[in-house]
């Protein structure tokens, strides 16, 4: 191995996919808007169809409609000829990927496809093949050579068509108004799932886990609470249960290292010691957005309130973390 000549031929193939992707932006049209339009028609999903690399690509391009909002499945065209071509209703809408456009196992079914009278949509990098001459809407993948050095291998040419499925993707997610809570409805098992639907309700402390007290309590109680329930902290609340103030684990180290006796200490309120204003966060938010207000602030617990500003919850960052949030 030759180590300069692998490093050459790396950017010898980005540099020849870059330019085929940039070829390719400007080559697009009136039909990618029209393919788009009628994927947006259609009433059922996109089938999705290739052979060899193509089909590779196709299940990608398949899996990501899928995944933002277009129903979309792959067919594969040598199965379809055994039966599989009934997965296909006059609902649907055919995306059909060949570089050659005359794949003899994808063109068999093509006649079949326009009785059933589904549109086709073609990406090919050959106009005037026979796919694109069956095909409702045109998308060219074509590029002037492949990076194999052989010029044989799919390699520009599949990236090029893996470009077109996700600018179809995107194109259609924006058209359909897809929002981030969408695509996390698809994909609840992952971490972006996790961000996008678990709320900060979700994982609050609640009840009587809560250390809360009232302005008059006693230093000893204060400290009392904290120490039992075990969140580092003690909100001082009025009879709505309103946020007046925080005393944490810090405050107490501070007060202490501030010259404060212990026989001093005990004489104090919960409302001479406390912080006011303390950070809170509603218990409809997203938990990400607990995440976020602690990292800004630097701390690692905050207060959770309802829509009557009356406080029903805690969650600090270890809550954060086994729900795998952060």
């Amino acid at each position: 191995m030759n180590p300069q000549r692998a490093l050459e031929l790396a950017h010898r193939t980005l540099d020849i996919e870059a330019s085929a992707l940039l070829d390719l932006k400007s080559r697009l049209g009136e039909s990618f808007s029209s393919a788009v339009a009628r994927i947006l028609r259609c009433s059922g999903r996109v089938v999705v169809m290739g052979m060899g690399k193509s089909g590779h690509v196709g299940r990608k391009i398949a899996a990501t409609l899928a995944s933002t909002g277009t129903p979309a499945l792959f067919v594969h065209p040598a199965e379809a000829s055994h039966g599989d071509l009934g997965m296909v209703t006059p609902q649907d809408v055919v995306l059909a990927i060949s570089n050659s456009g005359e794949s003899e196992e994808l063109n068999v079914i093509l006649p079949v496809l326009k009785r059933l009278m589904v549109p086709l949509l073609a990406i090919t990098g050959r106009p005037d093949s026979t796919l694109a001459q069956h095909a409702d809407e045109v998308l060219s993948c074509a590029v002037e050579q492949e990076a194999c050095p052989l010029n044989l291998a799919p390699t520009a040419s599949t990236t090029a068509q893996m470009a077109l499925g996700d600018a179809l993707a995107v194109a259609l997610l924006d058209a359909r108004g897809f929002k981030p809570e969408d695509f996390a409805r698809s994909h609840p098992g992952g971490s972006l799932g996790r961000k996008l639907l678990i709320h900060v309700r979700d994982l609050m402390r609640q009840g009587d886990a809560l250390p809360l007290v009232e302005p008059h309590t006693g230093f000893s109680d204060l400290l009392r609470a904290m120490s039992v329930k075990g969140l580092g902290f003690a909100a001082v609340v009025d009879v709505q249960r309103r946020a007046l103030g925080i005393f944490t684990d810090g405050d107490l180290r501070r007060l202490i290292e501030s010259g404060h006796q212990g026989r001093e200490l005990l004489h104090l309120r919960a409302a001479d010691v406390m912080r006011p204003n303390p950070r809170l966060v509603r218990d409809d938010a997203l938990a990400v957005e607990a995440a976020d207000l602690m990292e800004a602030h630097r701390i690692t617990s905050v207060l959770v309130v309802d829509g009557n500003a009356a406080i029903v919850g805690a969650i600090n960052t270890n809550d954060l973390l086994q729900a795998k949030v952060i």
